[in-house]
C-alpha cells in the first residue's frame, strides 16, 4: 500500500536535536529543490495497487537514496550508513528531523531499483529537461535576447532549425568475470553437481549419489584453463571433455526428476538449470560447427541477459554488458536507447532527431556523429530537412583553395564539438558507475544506468549559474579583443586604464 505523502520540505523546518539550522547553500539542499518529486511520486505509486498492507516508504526516500548512492559512488550498505550519519542526506530523502537510527535496511535499495523502472526515470528526465528549457526561455525573454524574426515560420509553417545535436553509443560493462568457453562449462558442471546432490538428498528412497568423477573433471579443466598459451587441438580436447561431463550430469538430473520433482529446488537453482541447458546447447553447436559465435550467446550463468558487444576499442575489442545510445544538447545527456543485444546505432539517427524536435520544437541546425551514422540514407534525410550532418561530405573536395580550407576548418570544428559526448561517457564511467554496472538483474541494471544519467544532468543544472557567468566572461573578452589590439607589451596596461 502506498499513501501519497508529498509536501515540499524546507530546510528551515528540519529539526536538529543539537541546535542550529541547515545551510541553504549546501549542495543537497539545492539538489532537493531541483528534482520534481511530485512527478516521481505519480509514477512510483503505480507499483502499489493494493489498499492493504503496511504503508510503503515514500518516493523521495526511494529515489533520493538511489541518487545518493550513484552520486557518491557507494555500496548499498555504505549508502545507508552515510544517510544515518549525515543530516543533509536525511533532509534530502524527506525526513523532517534528524534521527540516529537508519531509516531503512540496506536490502531495501534492491526493491527501490525494481520499483523505479527505467521508463519512469526517462519520463522524469524529460520533465526535468522541459523545466530547464522553460527557465531558459523565460530568462532569455527577460533579457530581451529572443529574436522574434528568427522564429518565424517558413512557407510550410515549420520553425527554423536551431541548436546542435550530438549522438553516440557505448557499452556499459556488467559485473561478470571475463567469459571463456572452458570456464563457462566448468561453472555449469559444478552447479549441476550441486543440483544432483540436492535431488539425491530429497529422494524419498534415499538414492545413492551417482559417480560424477568430480576430481578428474576439475583436473581436466585446470589442465586447459590455467595455461597461458594453448594449441587449438588441446583446447578442443578440453572442451570435448567438459561437454561430456556436463551432458552426463544433465542426464542424471533428467533421471532423478522422474522420482523427485524439480519444484523442490529453490528458484535460483531451477533458474540456473534452465540457463545451463541453453548454455550446453549453444556450446555443443559451436563445438560441432567449429565456430566462435552464435545468436543470443550466454556469457554468464548468473546474468544470462548479458551479451557480448563488439566495440573494436584498443583496451578491449569485445565488452560484455549493455549497449546504449545517448544524445547531448548543451551539456544535457539523454539516454535514447538501451539494449542487451548489439545493434547498429546508425539506424537510430532519424528517431533521435525526431525526439530532438519533440523536445525543442524544431530540427537541429547540425548533427554531430561519427562515421557509422553517416549513411547515404541518413545524409539524404538530413539534407531534405536542412540539417547539416558533420564529417567529410560526399564528393570531391572543391578546387578553390579558400573553399577547401573552409571545408577542412568546418570538419575540425565538428570533431571538436563531438568530443562533448566522449567526455560524457568518460564522466559516467570514471566518476560514476557506468564503467562497471554492479546490479545483477536486467531491469535493475537499466534503472542504474538511467539514474547515473539523471545524476549527471542534475549536476549540470546545478552548475548552470556558474556556466552562464563563465559564458558572459568569454563574451566580454571577445568584445575586448575586438576593441583593442596588443601592439606592445604595455598595451594590456593601457587597455586597463582605458576601461577604468
Amino acid at each position: 500500500m502506498y499513501q501519497p505523502k508529498f509536501h515540499q520540505l524546507t530546510f528551515e523546518n528540519f529539526h536538529l536535536p543539537f541546535g542550529g539550522k541547515l545551510d541553504p547553500e549546501n549542495r543537497w539542499v539545492k539538489l532537493a529543490d531541483v528534482i520534481p518529486w511530485h512527478v516521481a511520486e505519480t509514477m512510483y505509486a503505480k507499483n502499489f495497487m493494493s489498499k492493504r498492507g503496511a504503508p510503503a516508504l515514500t518516493v523521495r526516500m526511494a529515489l533520493g537514496s538511489l541518487i545518493i548512492k550513484e552520486k557518491l559512488g557507494l555500496s548499498d550498505v555504505e549508502t545507508v550508513e552515510q544517510i544515518k550519519e549525515n543530516p543533509y542526506l536525511q533532509f534530502f530523502i524527506g525526513l523532517e528531523a534528524y534521527q540516529h537510527r537508519a531509516p531503512f535496511d540496506a536490502s531495501m535499495l534492491t526493491h527501490f531499483r525494481k520499483r523505479l523502472k527505467h521508463t519512469d526515470l526517462a519520463a522524469l528526465q524529460e520533465e526535468l529537461l522541459q523545466r530547464h528549457l522553460a527557465e531558459e526561455r523565460k530568462r532569455a525573454k527577460e533579457k530581451g535576447k529572443e529574436n522574434e524574426k528568427g522564429n518565424e515560420n517558413d512557407e510550410k509553417g515549420d520553425p527554423a532549425n536551431k541548436g546542435k545535436l550530438i549522438v553516440d553509443a557505448t557499452c556499459a560493462p556488467a559485473d561478470i568475470a571475463y567469459p571463456t568457453d572452458i570456464g563457462l562449462l566448468n561453472d555449469a558442471r559444478e552447479k549441476t553437481e550441486q543440483i544432483i546432490d540436492e535431488l539425491c538428498q530429497m529422494h524419498p528412497e534415499g538414492v545413492k549419489k551417482p559417480r560424477m568423477s568430480r576430481r578428474t573433471a576439475r583436473k581436466d579443466f585446470l589442465a586447459v584453463g590455467m595455461k597461458k598459451s594453448l594449441s587449438r587441438k588441446a583446447l578442443r580436447k578440453g572442451l570435448r571433455k567438459q561437454l561430456g561431463y556436463l551432458r552426463r550430469n544433465l542426464q542424471f538430473i533428467g533421471t532423478l526428476s522422474a522420482s523427485v520433482p524439480l519444484t523442490v529446488l529453490s528458484t535460483a537453482r531451477y533458474r540456473d538449470l534452465l540457463v545451463i541447458n541453453e548454455l550446453y546447447r549453444q556450446q555443443l553447436a559451436m563445438y560441432q560447427s567449429d565456430k566462435k559465435s552464435i545468436s543470443d550467446r550466454i556469457v554468464s550463468i548468473s546474468q544470462p541477459h548479458v551479451r557480448p558487444i563488439v566495440r573494436g576499442k584498443a583496451a578491449a575489442r569485445t565488452e560484455f554488458g549493455m549497449k546504449l545510445s545517448i544524445s547531448v544538447v548543451d551539456g544535457i545527456s539523454m539516454p535514447e536507447r538501451m539494449s542487451w543485444n548489439a545493434y547498429n546505432e546508425g539506424c537510430d539517427l532519424v528517431r533521435d532527431i525526431e525526439r530532438y524536435r519533440e523536445r525543442y520544437g524544431c530540427y537541429p541546425e547540425s548533427v554531430h556523429a561519427d562515421k557509422i551514422y553517416r549513411t547515404l540514407a541518413n545524409r539524404q534525410w538530413c539534407k531534405a530537412r536542412g540539417i547539416r550532418l558533420s564529417g567529410v561530405p560526399l564528393g570531391r573536395p572543391p578546387k578553390d583553395a579558400e573553399k577547401n580550407r573552409a571545408r577542412r576548418r568546418q570538419i575540425r570544428e565538428d570533431e571538436g564539438i563531438r568530443n562533448a559526448v566522449e567526455g560524457k561517457f568518460g564522466q559516467a564511467k570514471r566518476r560514476y558507475g557506468l564503467g562497471r554496472v554492479m546490479a545483477k538483474l536486467a531491469e535493475s541494471s537499466l534503472s542504474v544506468v538511467s539514474i547515473i544519467f539523471l545524476v549527471m544532468n542534475l549536476d549540470r543544472l546545478l552548475a548552470a549559474p556558474f556556466l552562464r557567468l563563465f559564458e558572459w566572461l568569454l563574451l566580454e573578452l571577445d568584445v575586448i579583443r575586438n576593441l583593442f589590439v596588443w601592439p606592445s607589451p604595455r598595451a594590456p596596461i593601457e587597455c586597463r586604464r582605458a576601461m577604468a
